[in-house]
Parts: structure tokens; sequence; C-alpha cells
């Protein structure tokens, strides 16, 4: 009889073993992971992310709107104020004006009242337009343009002006001999300077 060599049993494969990990079967890490569905667009096809650019775009041009919605209110409210100032300047100009036109009123009273008198004694008119010339200097004084008319005293330029210089041994160099007209108010509230002649340094 044939005699056969004993070999050990080749065991088949089983159809259910696990595949040796890189042996097939590609890692679990390289598997592509599930995400969140995209947009996709009228025609199927994916459309770009409502998230991304087109909303940031939006997001743009609602703040540049509203930024240029508030600097056409802050316009408006400039010009707004810039009106009502002016309209209460000018109504502050009416005030003063009629203020000062009102204190006026009774120097032109006294000097109808003089001229009516005028046939009289001259020595009276003489007082009485005097009188009159003190009351309207006592006006300008209480607006704030105090007379200045004094002799004798040091020349300053902010309140004189030359007009000539004489020779006088009894008044001291450099101090006012003569007033020719009178100058009203101070500093930055000064109407004129007065017109005076001074004395002659030797």
């Amino acid at each position: 009889m044939p005699t056969h060599s004993q070999e050990p049993d080749r065991a088949a494969p089983d159809p259910v073993a696990p595949v040796p990990e890189g042996a097939g079967r590609p890692p679990r890490g390289d598997l592509p992971q599930p995400g969140p569905p995209r947009p996709e667009a009228a025609n199927g096809e994916p459309g770009p992310d409502a998230a991304g650019p087109a909303r940031a775009e939006d997001e743009y041009t609602a703040a540049i709107e509203e930024l240029q919605d508030r600097w056409r209110r802050a316009l408006a409210d400039l010009d707004n104020l810039r009106k009502r100032h002016a309209r209460e300047l000018e109504r502050e100009r009416a005030v003063e004006r009629s203020r000062t036109a009102a204190a006026f009123l009774p120097v032109v009273d006294n000097l109808e009242l003089a001229l009516t008198h005028a046939g009289a004694d001259q020595g009276a008119i003489v007082e009485g337009v005097r009188a009159v010339r003190d009351q309207a200097v006592n006006v300008l004084e209480l607006l704030g343009y105090p007379r200045h008319a004094e002799t004798g005293v040091a020349f300053d330029p902010a309140l004189h002006e030359v007009v000539g210089v004489v020779q006088d041994p009894e008044a001291p160099p450099g101090t006012v001999v003569q007033v020719l007209r009178p100058g009203y108010g101070d500093g930055e509230r000064q109407l004129r300077p007065a017109a005076v002649t001074v004395a002659k340094r030797e």
C-alpha cells in the first residue's frame, strides 16, 4: 500500500477573522469624520457657508449705516444749535440796545427842556446844559464807560492820545496839561482815549 506522508492539516482562513491593523483596512484615525451638512445652492450643488463672509459683510454694512445715521443726526443737532444761538444772540442785542436807548431818554428830555427855555436867563441855560451833560456822563459810566478828563496826571498811553506837547514850567514833564477831548472806558471796554496835550520834558 502506498504510504502517504502525514502533514498537519492546514486550517482554512476564517472569513470573519479580524484583519490585522495596517494590512488592508485603513486605521480609524484616517477615516473621514462626519461634520455639519454644507448648505446647498438652488441647483443642488454645495453653496457658500451662510455663517461665513456673507454674514460678516452684512454686519459691517449695518454698522456703517448706523454710524452714518448717527453722523447725520449730529450734524442736524449742530445746525439747530447754531441757529438757536444766533436767535438768542440777536435777541440779547435787541434787549441791550433797548436798555441803552431807554437810559438816554431822560438826557434827551432835559435837552429839549433846555431848548424850550433858550430865551430865558443865559446863566440858567448854561447850568441846565451842564446838568444834562453830567447826566449823560453818568449814564455812560453806568454802562461801563467811565469818563477820563483829568489834568495834572501822568501820561498813560492806555488812556491818553497825545495831540500836542507844550512848555509849561509849572507842570512836571510828561504830565497831562490840557484835555481837548475826554476819553471814555478802560482796557477792552474803551470807547476812545482822551486827546491831551502833555508837558514837554527838559
